[in-house]
């Protein structure tokens, strides 16, 4: 029997929560403001419990983000930590700071830890360092290739190793860019980067004795020039379960119900597919699924080592893809099914349900759009203050009724 590792979705909102549960997610990384690389996540305690509360139930693990670098005056403020910690009674902290993990051991002693990617885990050395302190499994960094975690693997082999399969790359080294702090006074150690490498840059020449600026030429591919493509190991997963992971992570604990679903989907049907027949395993049609998000193009990153130009794109940062987040079921009765909306719905849009429980999905050509606040009947609904529109069970009478429930998701062409 294959042994899979734990797929691991990020949530930044209960909602993110939930969905990831429904797409087949194993366990769940979470964040609070403020001591976490996620200090705008939007996502509450109380929710953070909620979140911890459903996924226990559903026999699932929750990690809690607590990797900032922390200052002496931070230190102070970890007794008040240490209170929200017993509270939520997460499954593991995520750390990379020392002075942190030496205080979860103190303070915390039978929560697992977890090491950080932003420790930048690159060896098998580095690996032995952090189990010697009290890891229980580490987070490489993303810069370490395919063969680098064959070889740590072979020499750490009582040790959980996690890896990053999906999500948004850093151009600098896993995060340590300064530019965002530098320029807005927006750190990104404490996520709350600008992503000021998404922007567009002019190159400018300044002659030193008359200060004179003259603007440089640049070509077609001359703008974009620190703009990373999002990571995506799907093509090369049969690869990355047979070298033993125990974890694998997606990236995006800021990103929308719809893409931790999506996302989460496409590769627990991947895994499950290559449990069933490894020999046989062919990622392509869980690499379609992928492709409908708004991304800025695909890159398997390091994995082969180093990455060459075809890992960044130097036009534009905008998405390729033909699609967009239709919106997400929010309540189902009898009669009929609530749809709250992501982007505009007209009459005669086709939306795609991906449905949970697999790689099936449920196409729907709406005859019309009914208002679901006032039910009126209108040509076409914006997005924005929760507007949904009521979809009749009648409508759905060639699908899957008991894969219909709230917070799946479902998408349309633009």
């Amino acid at each position: 029997m294959v042994k899979l590792p734990e797929l691991l979705a990020p949530a930044g909102t209960l909602d993110a929560f939930r969905t990831a549960l429904l797409y087949g997610a194993d366990a769940i990384y979470a964040g609070l403001p403020g001591f976490s690389m996620r200090a705008r996540a939007k996502i509450t305690t109380e929710e953070v419990k909620q979140g911890i509360d459903l996924a226990h139930r559903a026999g699932k693990k929750v990690y809690l983000a607590f990797n900032l670098f922390a200052h002496d005056h931070e230190y102070a403020n970890l007794a008040r930590v240490g209170e929200v910690i017993n509270y939520l009674r997460p499954d593991a902290l995520i750390v990379s700071d020392p002075g942190i993990l030496m205080w979860v051991r103190e303070n915390h002693p039978d929560i697992a830890i977890h090491v950080s990617t932003q420790a930048n885990i690159c060896s098998a050395a580095s690996v032995k360092f952090w189990q010697a302190a009290g890891a229980r499994l580490c987070v490489l960094a993303r810069e370490v290739s395919h063969s680098e975690f064959k070889s740590i693997r072979a020499a750490c082999p009582d040790v959980g190793l996690e890896i990053f399969v999906h999500g948004a790359m850093c151009m600098s080294y896993s995060g340590r860019c300064l530019l965002s702090n530098f320029i807005t006074g927006r750190p990104a150690n404490r996520g709350a980067c600008a992503q000021l490498c998404r922007w567009k840059y002019d190159v400018v020449l300044r002659e030193r004795e008359s200060g004179v600026e003259m603007p440089l030429e640049q070509d077609e591919r001359g703008a974009y020039i620190l703009n990373s493509k999002d990571l995506c190991l799907m093509p090369r997963l049969a690869e990355v379960i047979a070298a033993g992971p125990d974890s694998l992570k997606i990236e995006g604990r800021n990103r929308s119900e719809y893409y931790v679903g999506s996302v989460v989907r496409a590769y627990r049907a991947a895994l499950d597919a290559y449990a069933a027949d490894p020999a046989n395993f062919n990622p392509d049609p869980f690499m379609a699924d992928l492709n409908i998000l708004q991304t800025r193009g695909y890159t398997t990153a390091f994995f082969d080592g180093r990455p060459g130009p075809d890992a960044h794109d130097y036009n534009t940062t905008r998405s390729s893809s033909d699609y967009l987040a239709a919106g997400v079921i929010t309540n189902i009765t009898n009669q009929d099914i609530t749809f709250e909306l992501r982007n505009e719905i007209k009459k005669d849009d086709e939306i795609t349900f991906l449905l949970p429980g697999g790689a099936d999905k449920f196409t729907l050509k709406l005859p019309e759009i009914i208002n679901a606040k006032t039910g009126e009947i209108v040509p076409k609904l914006a997005a924005g203050q929760h507007n949904s529109i009521i979809i009749p069970s009648k409508w759905l009478l060639s699908a899957p009724s008991d894969k219909f429930v709230p917070y799946v998701l479902a998408y349309k062409h633009k």
